[in-house]
């Protein structure tokens, strides 16, 4: 299944940028989840270590040797993120690490989410960023690679074999060098207590129509049907709004529509999904304004809401946070009459910061990260967050399959609609991801009605992105 949906993203994401190499005027793309060895592999004659610091000779070898032994230099990396939720995962996986290069010890110092490009852009502008990174894909990854700040990886063994050429695509240069590891995929639903559900008698709802109808009957229970809130404002763009519109306008096949000029922004579709966050506004939770991601996850966790729009990396959080009820998942069904499309996005690499003292060892963990040791680790400490391998492990965790299980019961998957091309506006300019953001919340808040949101967005993209200037409405 995972190897089947690799190779369909693979193909939208190429398709996709052959097709940017067409758009005039288009912007460059912007942005906003040793091996366990106990054994190295088995050779024949000494082999050349190149990537461990400080090797002084290859030891001879006739059969597979135990790693216990590394260079005499003791190195510390640091490992930066926008996970403040995965310590406990990542401080696994380093040790994992450890256990392969004992000289090397990886130390997982994360930023809070909104916090996180403006701190590490000052950190790397200031000489105090870490030695390695979590880069987000496309335009806002880029960019840093662009400035300098991010070391090429043209020259890292495995690199160009371990992914597909799509799967490093969000992460090279137009001429394919590639600048950070492919690790994670993420996917977008909404989670469910299947108590509160049983006990209204409330199945999963396949129409838009039904998850309202269903949304009614919990709130006449007295149960918030939803728990997202506005204060956290990346939330309600990034994991409602994008969650929404791919079944709104038709998958990759309506995005690229939009990129390419055939459809203006603020077309009858468009329109229709900034109505889906107007038909949400009276189930959310009273006061929802000031309601943060982390407290929207709280009130699903302990009982009080029903659902929550959220994304596949919050598995690990509601495995710890939830004990007293059964709970799962469903993507958001479409409207009537038109079939589903899911968000599966290509999300995070890891980069190495360019003036790393420590640069060598930097480039022994990215060379590890491509391992399947790795790959099978991720996938069990961070369930939800899905390798980028091109050998994906099996899943163990019921959740991570089902949101999984989503990309096979839909029509097709996309990445989020304004990842590609709409980041990345000229100075003085308003990207899709701020114009879209603000429409969502000026609607939640009764500021415009969905119609002028969408054009708002329009008008937005249309100072500085060609297509949109002759887009056709």
């Amino acid at each position: 299944m995972n190897k089947k949906l690799f190779a369909l993203l693979s193909l939208i994401i190429m398709i996709s940028m052959t097709l940017a190499a067409c758009t005039a005027g288009a912007p460059a793309p912007v942005v906003t989840e040793a091996p366990v060895v106990t054994e190295a592999p088995v050779v024949t004659e000494a082999p050349v270590v190149t990537e461990a610091p400080v090797v002084t000779e290859a030891p001879v070898v006739t059969e597979a040797p135990v790693v216990t032994e590394a260079p005499a230099q003791e190195v510390t990396l640091t490992l930066g993120s926008w996970r403040v939720d995965d310590v406990d995962g990542w401080t696994v996986i380093a040790e994992e690490f450890h256990k392969a290069y004992p000289n090397i010890t990886l130390k997982f110092d994360p930023t809070n989410p909104p916090d996180y490009n403006a701190t590490l852009r000052t950190q790397l502008e200031t000489g105090t960023g870490p030695d390695l990174f979590f880069v987000r894909s496309f335009a806002t990854g880029r960019e840093l690679f662009d400035a300098g700040y991010i070391a090429s990886l043209e020259d890292l063994p495995g690199i160009m074999d371990a992914f597909t050429d799509a799967g490093r695509s969000p992460w090279a240069t137009d001429s394919g060098e590639p600048y950070a590891v492919p690790i994670i995929a993420v996917s977008h639903g909404i989670y469910y207590n299947q108590d509160l559900f049983d006990a209204n008698g409330i199945s999963i709802p396949t129409t838009w129509e039904e998850l309202m109808t269903s949304a009614q009957k919990l709130k006449d229970a007295g149960v918030i049907p939803f728990s997202n809130g506005t204060k956290d404002a990346w939330d309600i763009n990034e994991v409602v709004m994008m969650q929404l519109i791919p079944s709104n306008i038709g998958g990759y096949d309506g995005r690229m529509a939009y990129l390419d000029g055939e459809r203006c922004f603020n077309d009858a579709d468009m329109v229709a999904a900034y109505q889906r966050i107007l038909d949400l506004k009276p189930f959310l939770p009273d006061g929802f304004e000031a309601i943060s991601y982390y407290d929207s996850q709280q009130l699903l966790a302990q009982g009080q809401a029903a659902m929550m729009f959220d994304g596949s990396w919050s598995i690990p959080g509601f495995k710890k946070d939830i004990v007293d009820f059964k709970w799962s998942a469903f993507y958001a069904p479409p409207p009537a009459g038109k079939d589903s499309y899911v968000t599966f996005h290509i999300d995070a690499a890891i980069g190495a910061n360019k003036a790393s003292k420590n640069l060598e060892a930097a480039m022994t963990f990215l060379e590890w990260l491509q391992t399947p040791e790795f790959a099978q680790v991720l996938a069990e400490q961070l369930p939800g967050f899905f390798p980028m391998i091109k050998d994906v492990p099996e899943l163990s965790d019921p959740v991570a399959s089902t949101f999984m299980g989503f990309n096979d019961a839909a029509k097709g998957v996309d990445i989020r609609f304004v990842w590609e091309k709409l980041l990345a506006a000229p100075s003085g300019q308003v990207d899709a991801y701020t114009a879209m953001n603000n429409g969502v919340i000026a609607v939640l808040k009764g500021e415009m009605t969905p119609q002028q949101a969408a054009d708002s967005l329009q008008e937005a993209l249309a100072g500085w992105y060609a297509p949109a200037q002759t887009c056709v409405k």
